[in-house]
């Protein structure tokens, strides 16, 4: 597949009360929009706050009242705004404005910046009024943040509640005139669509539909070692070595020890035999996806990389210089593979049970770089080692990985 086409530019500005997901929903849109090839970037007037005044203000630098602070935090919405617009006469294609944005009037002159800059403007609004949601987020990432580093649990809460109540004394939700808009209202359960259309914005809206703003982790992992692993060929559809077979036995050991007995996990692989091989003494019934088969090695299918080198020297090179972009004949490039595991991702991302998946090197590569939102052409270098089981837990601030090597001996 080509790269997506040149086209508009756009701004997402986020709209929401404090802890109520903004940050980890802009993170996780730079994260899908950048994988699938349009620069994207995040630029969250928090973040700015914290270099400019240092962390730590008190929910009283929020009040409305406190004439100095309101004016500070509008000069630190402008000059990120400003940051954000231009990035996207530079490089970008898609800046996301991570702030409150919590009241018509901000939203208007965010709107007559976006019309004298000719960029396109989509807002986003995260709405939750189930209590029990907004306490579960304030503990899981606020307390967390920089802002309470050092800071007594219970202080830390209080004073957060307190922010939260200056900004809901101002707060106005996005009416109908105010353009296109998206709303999510309480972790997705309901999504409502104001005046949106085009491919970008279309993309937006269904990874956004299926998104569970939670820190759930993922459990990658590759096939054990296969018999083609040991004679160092690509592709194929070889079974497992004897060191593969003893892999799915410690794979099955670490499942049984991570999860509960009679909990609740699902099991994806491939739909080649060295991944549905290494599922079977987990005694989980898997759900097999074409979409994750290995990349198409094409006509190299079943060669080693000295025979490449030998028999197509001018294919061997061009996949040294370029790993991303290049596409075997007849089969297919690192890009590919993104554009084909796009779905995958998508239901990864609605999934609210545990899910392992046991898939090949480039697609699990692939994956990796969606989660920690590297660039491109850091995809092929991935490191994605056999016998290893790597846990992503996405945050608002990130995505924390954490790799257990089960079984390093390996044949040949």
């Amino acid at each position: 597949m080509s790269r997506p086409h040149r086209g508009r530019k756009f701004l997402i500005a986020m709209v929401g009360l404090p802890a109520r997901g903004k940050t980890f929903t802009a993170r996780k849109m730079v994260g899908y929009l950048s994988w699938l090839g349009y620069p994207t970037r995040a630029f969250n007037v928090g973040e700015q706050r914290r270099v400019v005044y240092g962390a730590g203000q008190t929910h009283e630098f929020f009040d409305p009242a406190n004439e100095d602070g309101a004016r500070q935090r509008n000069a630190l919405a402008e000059e990120e705004l400003g940051e954000a617009f231009a990035w996207l006469r530079a490089e970008g294609r898609i800046a996301i404005f991570d702030a409150t944005n919590s009241t018509v009037e901000r939203r208007r002159r965010i709107r007559e910046r976006a019309v004298a800059e000719d960029r396109e403007l989509l807002f986003v609004e995260i709405v939750n009024d189930d209590p029990a949601i907004v306490e579960a987020n304030i503990r899981e990432t606020k307390l967390r943040s920089p802002d309470y580093t050092g800071v007594p649990e219970e202080r830390a809460l209080d004073d957060f509640r307190h922010r939260i109540a200056h900004y809901e004394a101002a707060y106005q939700t996005l009416g109908e005139s105010e353009g296109p808009w998206i709303r999510l209202r309480n972790r997705g359960s309901q999504v409502v669509i104001n005046q949106v259309d085009g491919y970008v914005a279309g993309r937006v809206v269904f990874f956004l539909s299926n998104l569970q703003v939670t820190d759930r982790p993922v459990w990658l992992t590759r096939h054990g070692q296969s018999l083609y692993n040991v004679a160092g060929r690509i592709g194929g559809d070889a079974a497992l070595s004897r060191a593969g077979q003893e892999y799915s036995q410690h794979l099955a050991r670490h499942v049984r020890e991570t999860f509960p007995p009679g909990g609740s996990l699902d099991v994806w692989t491939s739909t080649l035999r060295r991944t549905i091989q290494t599922a079977d003494p987990l005694g989980i019934e898997v759900g097999p996806w074409k979409a994750l088969d290995e990349i198409h090695a094409g006509v190299c299918d079943g060669l080693t990389y000295l025979e490449i080198e030998k028999r197509m020297p001018a294919e061997f090179e061009a996949r040294r210089r370029d790993k991303f972009e290049y596409r075997y004949p007849r089969g297919e490039s690192y890009r590919d593979v993104v554009q084909r595991i796009d779905r995958v991702l998508i239901e990864l991302e609605r999934y609210r049970t545990p899910v392992l998946v046991i898939a090949h090197r480039a697609v699990l590569r692939a994956m990796i770089a969606y989660y920690l939102q590297l660039p491109a052409e850091e995809t092929p270098t991935v490191d994605v080692p056999l016998h290893t089981v790597i846990k992503l837990t996405p945050t608002a601030y990130g995505c924390l990985e954490e790799r257990v090597a089960l079984d390093p001996q390996v044949e040949g």
